[in-house]
C-alpha cells in the first residue's frame, strides 16, 4: 500500500511536542521551522540575542536524528573555514580534501551577516544545490542539508547586508521573539532548578524517516485553484507602489512547499486556502524590498503580504481528487 502523509502524522506531531517541551510558548515558530525542514528548505531567523535560536536548532537536530554543526560567523572568517580545504598529505604524497563544518545535516550559521560578502557567498552554492566545489572538484553535502541562519536586526556596525540572491534562497524567514511573562518565569525557574537552560530531548525521527516524510510530502495534492491563488499573492507584491522589488517566482514555489507542509501537520492530503494564508508571510515577506519612501514611512514588509491576503480572493471551493479526500 502506498504511503501517505497520515502514516507519518503521529510522528510529526511528536516532533512538535518534543520541541515545545524545550522552547516554551513558541508553538507557531516551532511549527514553521519544522515545516521548513520537512519541506526541504533553509530558515532565516532575524532576532535579538538570547531568545533560544541556538537551542532551537540544536534541539531540532537531535529530535530529527540529524548531524548538527554550528559556525560563528565573524568578519575574519574565510570560505575555507566553512567548506574545508585541500591539504598536502606527506604519507600519501597527494592533496586530500579535509571537510569543513558545512558537511552536516543541520548547519547553524550564527550571525551570518557578520561575515564578509566573499564568505557569505560560499554558502550560496551549498544552499542552492546541496554541494560545494573546491579546486574544481564537486562534493555532495549530506542529505538532508538544512541551513538555519541567524542575524541580529538591531546591530549594524561590523555587519554586511545579505545579498538578495542569498536571502531568496531561504525558504522562510521568521523570528523567535521574547517569551510571554508566564513562559519566561517558567524558563527562569526551570534554569534555577536544573542549573542549565538546555533540556534533554528525545530522538523521534531519523535521517531515513525524514527523507520518507519529504517524499510523501510531494504527494500532497495542490489543486489548480490553489496554485492560481498562491501565484496571485506573489504577483500582488510586484504591483504595489510601496515595493521596489517584488517576490520572485521562487517565492511562489516556496509558498507551495510550505503550504504542503502545513497540510501535513494538519494530517491532510491536500492543501487549502488556509494553509496558503498561514504560510504567506514567512514565505514571501523576506523576498520583497520596500521603496525608500515606504521604508521612511515605517511600512513593514509583512503588512504588504497581509494586504495581499485581504485583496486577493481565495478559492471558495477546492477541487480535491477522490483519492485525496
Amino acid at each position: 500500500m502506498e504511503a501517505r502523509i497520515r502514516d507519518y502524522h503521529d510522528a510529526i506531531i511528536s516532533v512538535l511536542g518534543e520541541m515545545n517541551n524545550v522552547i516554551h510558548g513558541k508553538d507557531e515558530v516551532i511549527s514553521l521551522v519544522v515545516s521548513s525542514v520537512i519541506a526541504g528548505g533553509h530558515v532565516l531567523l532575524e532576532d535579538v540575542p538570547g531568545v533560544a535560536k541556538t537551542l532551537l536548532a540544536r534541539s531540532l537536530a537531535t529530535v530529527l536524528g540529524l548531524d548538527f554543526a554550528r559556525i560563528q560567523f565573524t568578519p575574519d572568517l574565510l570560505p575555507s573555514d566553512i567548506i574545508g580545504m585541500s591539504i598536502w598529505e606527506p604519507e600519501t604524497r597527494r592533496m586530500e580534501f579535509k571537510r569543513g563544518p558545512i558537511f552536516a545535516n543541520i548547519l547553524l550559521a550564527d550571525e551570518l551577516n557578520r561575515a564578509s560578502p566573499k564568505t557569505q557567498s560560499a554558502l550560496l552554492e551549498a544552499m542552492a544545490e546541496s554541494q560545494v566545489t573546491v579546486d574544481g572538484v564537486t562534493y555532495r553535502l549530506p542529505d538532508p542539508f538544512v541551513v538555519i541562519a541567524t542575524q541580529n536586526p538591531i546591530e549594524f556596525e561590523g555587519t554586511y547586508p545579505l545579498p538578495e540572491a542569498q536571502v531568496d534562497r531561504f525558504l522562510t524567514s521568521t523570528s523567535v521573539g521574547y517569551p510571554g511573562e508566564v513562559d519566561e518565569r517558567y524558563i527562569v525557574t526551570d534554569h534555577l532548578v536544573t542549573g542549565t537552560a538546555n533540556r534533554t530531548v528525545t530522538e523521534i525521527l531519523d535521517v531515513h524517516k525524514l527523507i520518507e516524510v519529504r517524499g510523501v510530502l510531494q504527494k500532497i495534492f495542490v489543486s489548480e485553484p490553489i496554485v492560481e491563488y498562491l501565484v496571485a499573492l506573489t504577483r500582488f507584491t510586484r504591483s504595489r507602489p510601496s515595493v521596489s522589488l517584488g517576490a520572485s517566482p521562487r517565492g511562489s514555489i516556496a509558498l507551495a512547499l510550505l503550504s504542503r507542509a502545513s497540510a501535513a501537520i494538519a494530517g491532510r492530503d491536500f492543501v487549502t486556502p488556509e494553509d496558503v494564508k498561514a504560510m504567506a508571510v514567512p514565505a514571501l515577506a523576506h523576498r520583497i524590498r520596500l521603496s525608500p519612501e515606504a521604508w521612511i514611512r515605517g511600512v513593514r514588509r509583512e503588512s504588504v503580504i497581509n494586504e495581499a491576503i485581504q485583496a486577493v480572493p481565495a478559492p471558495v471551493s477546492i477541487d480535491v481528487a477522490d483519492d485525496h479526500r
